[in-house]
């Protein structure tokens, strides 16, 4: 057996690091081992073994319009401007503010500063931070896949009305005629744009026992909807990020010619000091700081594993920073600018009913020689109400024309912009040309946020090493095929119910809880001084005590005041959706039955179950770990008392040209309390050379050149300096490593081969029982 002894050599990463040159404090040295993963800085694609090709932005521009595209969406159109109307007014842009400065902002540079450390998906990510946290990536998968299934609903609706808009007159601007020629009495009870939505677009059914057959109509546009997806995001970012030069921009320009016609409009005034002025004795009530928390961590899209992937294709020295702020802005601006435009088309809508039902009220007291002729002016028409009783009043049955409980009408969702917006549109000379940029401006906000949707669950999807095999275009046919199919149900005259119960149960507690232990699993597992430093090494900005505050005590507080308030009104309050009364022509408020109980909560456990799931399993280890799930990731495995002297992470004064100590790019391991020279002596028993690749170690794990028999023979090796990719690659070593006994002085010896089962001493099953276990990373 020969013996090698190793000397300086120019280091790869995988090599013996020289020896330190800072004392241990009893005047010997320590030697440091460097284990290095390759490093992902290539602006393009990273050729990595073991993994396909990773994509990267072309450009800084296609990336921040992603990002845009995927934050600003329906909610900052539908929702924004119904909470600032029901929660004070202007008054709701202070919690607003504060939500957004103490969570929104800290939890997305939590997300999208760890993908672009790591360079991975969601589930990479988490799995790197700890395979106990594996669970995390799953569980966003899942909650992002039953958005991802009513979302495209609410594009496929967007499409029949976009597709009704080129017809002249548009289609609900008036009640459908019955066979006497008199108005169908369902419109005639309700009014002409609910009328349309309710049984021309949906035919919407009693219940949701009651669902009715497919409408053959919305499946053909959900085809449609699922097909434009397909096409846009089955390349990934090659063929999306073309597309949000579309979808980012073009919600921008309809809103700003929205907003030049808006204030052009009477009444248009009107609506906006309705919005926004302050009822400041709203701030009081708890649920107005709940409403603006829910509304920052919605809008931006967090926990569905979108803002990882994206931060994944950026360029390890992107300054993500600067990112998450002027995104931040740009959604907080376009919330409220969105909210303008909404409230002037409304204002004008008001101000029209108001004009109508004066002057109804006008004919009547005409009729009644109350008024001298019809077209008295507004003037004497308040004069002559101001004289009138109430029990004249009612006896004429005349109607009450207010412009604030007119504004006070305003609906959220569905309500505002398929029937109360519609409504704002008919009045407008040309309406067919509003309405068709009105949907068009839906469409490309609704695609916006679905291609971010499917990309964050696709990138997940493809961390996992069977998916790698697959061609991206096949997993997301497969993937955009089994949506359609499960939409169906959103097809039947209950499929706006079964939307809502989606929206209220599917993407609500699993998202909050994913998020919660997103910041739990970054600022406390992975460490927050880590993080700092890894936003230092790629922005050049080391977060400050506001980013700790946030990161470790407020945003975590806020996360858990949600999940608790969430919690609690769900089990106080009785679910109920609003269903379709047909005869009366109203929404009535209806108890979910109990078997669609059973199936909300079958999907908030999925969500949910995941997380402790993962962990209970590997950290019992009842299924065998990969040794590879991605490239550089890091194992904590168990080992035997002989590698003891390696676990020391007090050897931290390493060479200017090393890794950064918090990198998971490297690992250290101190071999003893080793003299200067100490020599770390490979045996090599010759007789086994004809060994087949067993004992080759140099797999991705390491990030290493899968080598063979035939890359090796003697007489290079006896030329060559040793190093640890030479080690651990020669064919039936037995490496003894020498290290002095405290009591007796001598060097106990213990082979590296008896250590475990395998080259990374990764233990794979519960059956094999180690002398006293130590913890050791192995990369």
């Amino acid at each position: 057996m020969a013996a090698t002894k190793i000397i300086d050599a120019p280091r790869n990463g995988h090599e013996m690091a020289p020896l330190n040159t800072r004392a241990r404090g009893d005047g010997t040295h320590g030697v440091t081992i460097v284990l290095t993963a390759p490093q992902r800085n290539s602006v393009q694609s990273v050729d990595i073994p073991g993994e396909p090709d990773r994509a990267a932005w072309s450009g800084k521009m296609q990336f921040f319009l992603s990002i845009i595209g995927y934050s600003v969406g329906l909610g900052n159109i539908w929702r924004f401007p119904y909470l600032c109307q029901q929660n004070g007014g202007g008054a709701f842009l202070i919690p607003f503010m504060i939500m957004l400065i103490l969570e929104g902002i800290p939890l997305f540079l939590i997300e999208l500063g760890i993908g672009q450390r790591m360079r991975l998906g969601a589930l990479g990510v988490w799995n790197t931070i700890h395979p106990w946290l594996g669970g995390i990536g799953i569980s966003s998968c899942i909650v992002t896949l039953f958005v991802a299934l009513y979302y495209n609903v609410i594009i496929t609706w967007v499409f029949y009305y976009l597709f009704n808009s080129f017809r002249y007159p548009l289609p609900w601007s008036s009640c459908p005629l019955n066979g006497t020629g008199f108005e169908v009495e369902e419109c005639a009870k309700s009014s002409e744009t609910t009328y349309f939505w309710y049984r021309t677009t949906l035919d919407a059914a009693p219940s949701m026992d009651e669902p009715g057959g497919l409408k053959w109509w919305i499946v053909l546009c959900l085809l449609l909807s699922w097909t434009i997806v397909f096409f846009i995001v089955m390349k990934g970012i090659q063929s999306s990020g073309k597309v949000v030069y579309f979808t980012s921009l073009f919600p921008y320009i309809v809103l700003t010619i929205f907003f030049i016609r808006g204030i052009t409009l009477r009444g248009a005034g009107a609506g906006l000091m309705h919005m926004y002025t302050p009822k400041v004795e709203k701030l009081l009530e708890p649920t107005v700081w709940l409403d603006a928390a829910t509304q920052v961590f919605y809008s931006f899209g967090l926990a569905f594993g979108s803002l990882i992937a994206f931060g994944s294709y950026n360029t390890p020295k992107n300054n993500c920073v600067r990112d998450v702020l002027l995104v931040s802005v740009c959604n907080a601006v376009t919330a409220i600018y969105a909210s303008v435009v909404i409230f002037a088309i409304l204002g004008f809508k008001a101000t029209v009913n108001v004009d109508r039902c004066e002057a109804g009220n006008i004919e009547i007291l005409a009729k009644n020689a109350l008024l001298p002729f019809k077209n008295a002016t507004s003037e004497e028409y308040k004069l002559a109400m101001h004289k009138l009783n109430d029990t004249e009043y009612n006896a004429l049955q005349l109607s009450e024309c207010s412009l604030s409980k007119e504004l006070d009408n305003a609906a959220e969702g569905t309500g505002l912009a398929f029937i109360v917006f519609t409504q704002a549109i008919v009045e407008l000379p040309g309406a067919p040309f509003w309405a068709v940029l009105f949907f068009t401006m839906l469409l490309s906000l609704g695609l916006g946020s679905q291609i971010g949707i499917l990309e964050g669950m696709l990138c997940t999807l493809f961390d996992i090493d069977i998916v790698k095999r697959v061609k991206k275009q096949h997993v997301t046919g497969v993937v955009c095929v089994f949506c359609f199919i499960v939409g169906f149900i959103f097809c039947t005259g209950a499929g706006e119910y079964w939307l809502k119960m989606f929206d209220s149960f599917a993407g609500t507690i699993g998202l909050v809880v994913v998020a919660l232990m997103e910041m739990i699993a970054v600022i406390f597992i992975y460490g927050h001084e880590r993080f700092t430093e890894d936003i230092y090494q790629m922005t050049g900005y080391r977060p400050g005590l506001y980013w700790q505050m946030t990161w470790r005590y407020i945003g975590p507080v806020i996360m858990v005041c949600i999940l608790a308030s969430s919690v609690v009104f769900m089990a106080i309050r009785n679910p109920t959706y609003g269903a379709w009364n047909a005869e009366l022509g109203v929404v009535e408020q209806k108890n979910y039955p109990n078997w669609v109980m059973g199936i909300a909560l079958a999907m908030i456990l999925a969500g949910v179950l995941p997380m402790p799931i993962v962990f209970l399993m590997r950290s019992f280890q009842c299924l065998k770990v990969d040794l590879d799930i991605h490239q550089g990731s890091i194992r904590r495995n168990e080992t035997t008392a002989s590698t003891k002297e390696m676990i020391d992470n007090d050897d931290d004064n390493m060479s200017p040209d090393m890794p950064p100590q918090d990198s998971l790019a490297a690992t250290r391991f101190t071999i003893g309390d080793f003299e200067q020279r100490t020599a770390l002596v490979v045996q090599t028993n010759k007789d086994d050379d004809e060994d087949d690749d067993s004992n080759d170690f140099s797999g991705p794990a390491l990030g290493g050149h899968v080598k063979t028999q035939s890359d090796f023979s003697d007489d290079d090796e006896e030329d060559k300096p040793m190093t640890m990719r030479m080690m651990m690659m020669r064919p039936t070593t037995t490496t003894t490593i020498l290290k002095p006994n405290a009591k007796t002085n001598a060097k106990a010896t213990t082979p590296l081969n008896q250590l475990g089962s395998n080259h990374l001493n990764v233990p794979t099953s519960r059956k094999q029982n180690y002398n006293n276990k130590k913890d050791a990373y192995d990369v």
